[in-house]
């Protein structure tokens, strides 16, 4: 069960990231400006958020199997039509695709887990999860790039929609069904479950660092510090994929020590909650220092920053245990909701605020960046102060 769904992710993080290596092929091939590059990569974004909701009620109608295999069809036909497009309007139709057809590689993954592993050991199997999909923003960096120079950008997209076809194939015939709780309530009822879920304040204190952390950590990795990279701290082509690298790696240890050392220090005391917060103030911390343009110790930095902003995963693992087990599905695709539309929304925002300020010899402004990302630290700031207070029941 594992591997066919943790297949499906890999391949997800690995289309959220590519426009980062990609993007000044994509900028020079068609002319983009910073906008429309911003608004390309986050199309991606809005049609993820976009099917979040109704993602919830058909996981928790249908089941993982089901829908993420169905789904894996449309990111196989996106990717499909990215390698052939002429103009940015196919070029935004194949990455809406892409992200409508990934749009249930967690969801999914925490839906069947929920349903045959005990909730002590979620966040360790999140953890995991998670890792292997930062496998994929790793091979999204280096890795795509030496794809990209043999095949072209346009051969890497029909490798990535063979791929997505044959995850598709394996998740409905490998992964095995189970009863799902609630099973028979009516599509009312499972509506009135997402009344219950936004009606909570605990929800949102809880979701609001999660979304922001996550929301800007994919808009940056997804595609804005590869310019960065170059513009700010002069980084080449070799060098902007080589710390990216590094960034990913340390996203996937994130993503196991904050899984399972979170469940093994609960087991002595220590909350899920501190683990939380304490890893979204190094995040922040981090981002913070990106912001002022701070371009020495990148191979130390970057990596820090993504390692530790992945602790805001522990978001479904604090949320999970909070409602019925036949809500799962709703209660995770609404705290998706939130953070993809915040990441679509920052994603283009910076491109639309970078647009604001000279472009010279190809680069952006590092005056439009430090306004852009100390924007974005202020915004995390003030939803981590939110939680700080706020103690796990």
């Amino acid at each position: 069960m594992f591997c066919p769904f943790v297949a499906g992710y890999f391949l997800s993080f690995f289309f959220r990231n590519v426009n980062a290596v990609i993007s000044k092929d994509l900028a020079g091939e068609f002319g983009l400006t910073p906008a429309d590059l911003g608004f390309l990569t986050s199309m991606y974004l809005l049609a993820f958020a976009a099917i979040q909701l109704p993602l919830g009620l058909l996981l928790d109608r249908y089941g993982p199997r089901r829908v993420v295999a169905a789904l894996m069809c449309f990111a196989a036909a996106g990717a499909l039509i990215f390698g052939f497009s002429q103009n940015l309007a196919t070029l935004s139709l194949g990455r809406a695709l892409i992200g409508l057809g990934v749009s249930a590689g967690l969801m999914g993954a925490i839906k069947a887990f929920s349903l045959w592993f005990p909730l002590s050991r979620l966040a360790t199997l999140n953890g995991w999860y998670l890792a292997v999909g930062g496998l994929g923003s790793l091979c999204a960096t280096a890795p795509a790039e030496l794809v990209v120079e043999w095949l072209g950008w346009r051969g890497l997209f029909f490798i990535l929609s063979g791929l997505s076809l044959l995850v598709s194939v394996l998740v409905f015939f490998a992964v095995p069904e189970k009863t799902l709780p609630g099973a028979g309530q009516t599509v009312r009822a499972q509506i009135a479950g997402f009344r219950r879920v936004f009606a909570s304040i605990t929800f949102w204190r809880i979701a609001l660092p999660a979304m922001m952390g996550q929301g800007i950590y994919i808009s940056l990795m997804g595609l804005w510090l590869g310019p960065w990279l170059s513009d700010v701290a002069g980084e080449d082509r070799h060098g902007v994929a080589r710390v990216l690298l590094f960034a990913a790696i340390g996203y996937i240890g994130g993503s196991l020590f904050f899984g399972m050392v979170s469940d093994r220090l609960a087991q002595f005391g220590v909350s899920r909650m501190t683990v939380f917060k304490a890893g979204l103030c190094v995040a922040l911390a981090m981002l913070a220092l990106i912001a002022t343009g701070h371009h020495t110790a990148l191979g130390i930095v970057l990596p820090l920053y993504a390692f530790s902003g992945i602790s805001a995963a522990l978001a479904y693992a604090l949320l999970t245990p909070l409602y019925p087990p036949e809500m799962t599905g709703r209660l995770s695709t609404a705290v998706n909701l939130l953070m993809f539309t915040v990441s679509f929304v920052l994603q283009w925002g910076i491109g639309v605020v970078l647009r604001l300020y000279p472009v010279v010899d190809g680069r952006y402004s590092p005056t439009g960046y430090a306004v852009a990302f100390t924007t974005l630290a202020a915004l995390q700031l003030a939803a981590v102060a939110w939680l700080l207070p706020m103690r796990q029941k």
